[in-house]
């Protein structure tokens, strides 16, 4: 057999021609399959590629220097391929200029409101972008995993948030924002995934696993346990060490949580993985699962490389978002708090809140309750008991009395939600009533007066 490298005809051993017949039947640098009919199925293009790039960089490398000029190409268009399916495949993404126009308003004049506003928008398709980057990378990781992942690049715009407004000072802040997030995930997301996914797929049940759903219920129960306590303690006047006892308790119980929080990933991710099989996944092992067809867009390494750049850019406008609170309660004249307990959560959790729509849409609701439920117990386990531990560290005296009004918000709406999840299934009125418990919360703390200010 022969073949012809830059031009010049070459005899190839009998091996190397096996390699390069295998290395055709997967696939050219172009991205296009070589097939002898239309019978045959084409190779999955993100997945082959780079094995079939690798494959021709290692049997023509040898040969000639101009196989690392493809693989450089070859590269590049790898790149500019990516950038146009994240970036420009969206009209939503018309909304991204909006981030720097935020930082010239915030640097070139004194209208906070604006830079409120305007950083609103420009995080706006960031996080839908970053849940459609977490959804790739399920497609390798599977749905367990897929939603831990979702909920914990999510969470990380909260918690840059709340270590930076730690060192300013702002406890009151922290606490209410994280509060926040937790109420909004638990009714505002779950109750919009379940709503749009039930009118979506309005044909039939959609379920999920009752056991993810159970444990995270539980864990959800532990955290306002652990809420509560303080807060009864301040306002029974039982403690033991007056303005000492309930920081105490505050920091021992935190890292109780840590703990938890810690062995439950054990327990999900490793010990008893298969508890936490997804609906989707068992029907896929089963050969029933309708979604066989779906292939990912871009490979695992660029999901993980959008994932990261997307949550780093969400959290440098975020700060600008925070710095601009004070000023736009102002020009707005809407309570400081109102704006750290409703709207600042709106723009934190819009990464859990378009995925968790996506996904449940797509009747992957296992995702979907690992987002917004997954996300709440993260923050209820994880985020607090870290603040409060990390604010031990800088010598700030934050602890888990949530205040009296706030901790009962979270106790009712942690039983709503437990009730809503109980059965296993969701369906579009579910998703109705936790909208509509949202609203009440939100009018709660519109007419509701800090006790701190």
């Amino acid at each position: 057999m022969e073949t012809r490298v830059e031009g010049k005809p070459t005899r190839l051993a009998s091996g190397f021609s096996d390699n390069l017949s295998e290395t055709c039947k997967m696939g050219t640098p172009n991205g296009r399959g070589i097939h002898k009919s239309d019978d045959e199925i084409p190779f999955d293009s993100d997945i082959n590629y780079h094995s079939a790039e690798s494959s021709l960089v290692e049997v023509l490398g040898s040969h000639s220097g101009e196989s690392l000029t493809v693989h450089h190409e070859t590269l590049a268009g790898i790149v500019y391929r990516s950038i146009q399916v994240v970036i420009f495949s969206n009209k939503l993404n018309l909304l991204m200029p909006f981030g720097p126009v935020a930082i010239l308003v915030q640097k070139l004049t004194a209208h906070l409101g604006w830079v409120f506003a305007l950083s609103l928008l420009g995080i706006m398709p960031l996080a839908e972008r970053l849940g459609y980057a977490t959804e790739q990378l399920a497609f390798y990781s599977g749905d367990t995993v897929g939603g831990l992942l979702n909920a914990t690049f999510g969470n990380a715009t909260e918690l840059i948030i709340s270590i930076y407004a730690l060192k300013s000072g702002m406890t009151r802040v922290v606490q209410l924002s994280l509060l926040g997030s937790i109420l909004s995930n638990m009714l505002l997301v779950l109750g919009c995934a379940f709503l749009c996914g039930g009118i979506v797929n309005h044909k039939k049940e959609q379920v999920f696993n009752k056991a993810t759903a159970s444990v995270n219920s539980g864990l959800l129960l532990m955290a306002v346990m652990g809420i509560l306590f303080p807060a009864v303690l301040h306002y029974t006047h039982t403690e033991v060490h007056v303005g000492k006892s309930e920081l105490s308790l505050s920091r021992f119980s935190s890292c109780v949580m840590l703990v938890a929080y810690a062995a439950y990933l054990f327990f999900q991710l490793k010990s008893q993985r298969s508890l936490y099989v997804s609906v989707n996944e068992e029907e896929g092992q089963s050969g029933n699962n309708s979604n066989d067809d779906e292939s990912p867009d871009i490979s695992k390494w660029e999901s993980i490389i959008w994932l990261s750049v997307m949550t780093a850019w969400i959290s440098i406008l975020s700060e600008y978002l925070v710095g601009a609170i004070e000023g736009a309660s102002t020009a707005w004249e809407i309570p400081i708090a109102f704006i750290s307990v409703i709207l600042l959560p709106l723009v934190g959790n819009a990464a859990e809140h378009a995925s968790a729509i996506m996904f449940a849409m797509k009747d992957k609701l296992d995702i979907s309750i690992g987002v917004a439920i997954g996300s709440s117990t993260q923050i209820s386990m994880f985020v607090i008991p870290f603040c409060v531990v990390i604010g031990w560290i800088m010598g700030h005296s934050m602890d888990l009395n949530f205040q009296l009004f706030e901790t009962a918000a979270l106790f009712v709406t942690v039983l709503v939600v437990a009730f809503m999840l109980q059965e296993g299934t969701a369906n579009y009125f579910k998703g109705l009533m936790l909208i509509l418990c949202y609203l009440i919360v939100a009018a709660s703390f519109y007419v509701h007066i800090d006790s701190s200010e």
